[in-house]
């Protein structure tokens, strides 16, 4: 790891035997830095990055990264966005040229501004027409709402139909400094090579204050959409702790247990012994200040009464009767995922950006097994026992869904 004078910090990780490397710019400028008026604004500035620099053409930045056969692609999250490529090892220095171009020197061509609004609205519309996609946009509204964070990452249309070059400069001036930009690269890598072309790059731009971010409260509620589909989505959320908690890992334990695979409560009970629909799972993700333990399924007008049911029975029940199998099937589960994860220089260049962003320091990945294997039996039944009596919980439902049972029943069914 190296910082430099400006704030903007540089990690990478070689990995022996490889050829190859990934290499970006993580920024922590995502859904949740954006004000109300700015919603869709980070999605809209990731997708203009490659429509032309003062260098390049949105073309010759293709051509640059797939002329030596390597690829190149970005993604905006709630949290962060993220900017990388995968190339062989002697394009790396090419890699990282064409990356930082594209961050830090887009043109933002009008006429290209209205090409990608064009995209963008269509990207918007196939979303609202996906209901497994756009429930859960609902569910994390009602969750968080009126918060940075309960907002859709893609904006509404209104506002994207709007946005214009002074509004991407001035996301870009409020957000994109080095001190928001953690540089990250894993595989055939020279770190010293990367930290020498990074400080050429970006050594002379200027250090300025990192800006604060709204804090996250989980609040919940419901949101029904009724809609002439052949099924009901049905998605379900409480609070689960951030990243940084001490019981992280025993909520992630307890959604792989809970909904994790085919083995776990919810697929055998609800799926295999009763038929009740194709697709279930639970999973806990993460955020700086706040958590969401979700669960999904898809089901007919008919059955969603009796999924639903079913869902709080395994929910209440794993608090009382989660088995030690159970456990370590979850903890194995966990640990088979990021260790065969992180085979991969990508996923392993992502790891280390978020690591850093996170805990300021990339903690090595025994101190990570080691927390997953602490994780007890006891310790993931009273994490199920203290989320099922919470009382705070977000519901989305979507599709013939007028007989479908509310919030308050299903939280007074776990209450039980």
């Amino acid at each position: 790891m190296h910082t430099l004078a400006n704030g903007l910090r540089i990690v990478t990780e070689r990995m022996p035997g490889l050829k190859s490397a990934s290499v970006g710019l993580w920024i922590t400028a995502g859904g949740r830095h954006e004000r109300a008026e700015q919603n869709g604004i980070a999605h809209f500035l990731e997708h203009m990055a490659f429509k032309g620099t003062k260098r390049r053409t949105s073309l010759q930045i293709a051509e640059a990264i797939e002329d030596v056969g390597g690829y190149i692609n970005a993604y905006t999250s709630r949290e962060m966005t993220a900017y990388y490529a995968r190339v062989l090892e002697p394009d790396v220095p090419l890699a990282l040229d064409v990356i930082s171009d594209i961050v830090l020197n887009p043109v933002f061509d009008l006429s290209e501004i209205e090409v990608e609004r064009g995209v963008i609205l269509q990207e918007i519309g196939q979303a609202l027409d996906t209901p497994d996609d756009i429930v859960f946009d609902w569910l994390q509204e009602v969750a968080y709402p009126d918060q940075p964070l309960g907002r859709s990452i893609l904006g509404p249309s209104e506002k994207v139909s709007v946005f214009g070059r002074d509004d991407l400069s001035r996301f870009v001036a409020e957000r994109y400094g080095p001190g928001e930009m953690i540089l990250s690269a894993a595989g055939a890598i020279d770190h010293e090579a990367v930290v020498r072309q990074a400080e050429a790059i970006f050594g002379d731009r200027p250090a300025r204050p990192r800006r604060a971010v709204e804090p996250a409260q989980f609040v919940g509620g419901e949101r029904r959409e009724v809609r002439d589909l052949e099924q009901v989505h049905f998605a379900l959320a409480f609070e689960s702790p951030d990243y940084c908690a001490p019981d992280i890992y025993s909520a992630q334990i307890f959604a792989t247990a809970l909904g994790g695979g085919m083995s776990s409560r919810l697929f055998q009970e609800v799926r295999e012994k009763r038929g009740l629909c194709y697709s279930i799972f639970a999973q806990a993700g993460a955020y700086a200040d706040s958590g969401m333990m979700t669960i999904y399924a898809g089901t007919s007008a008919d059955q969603i009464d009796a999924l639903v049911g079913l869902t709080a029975d395994e929910m209440r029940r794993s608090a009382d009767d989660m088995s030690p199998a159970e456990v370590a099937r979850a903890r194995a589960q966990m640990k088979a995922g990021l260790l065969m994860g992180l085979e991969s220089p990508s996923s392993r260049a992502e790891r280390l950006a978020r690591l850093l962003s996170i805990w300021g320091r990339v903690p090595d990945l025994d101190e990570t097994v080691a927390r997953i294997d602490a994780v007890t039996t006891g310790d993931v039944r009273d994490f199920a026992a203290n989320m099922a009596t919470s009382g705070q919980a977000a519901l989305a439902l979507y599709g013939p869904v007028s007989k479908a049972p509310g919030l308050e029943a299903l939280t007074g069914h776990l209450a039980a």
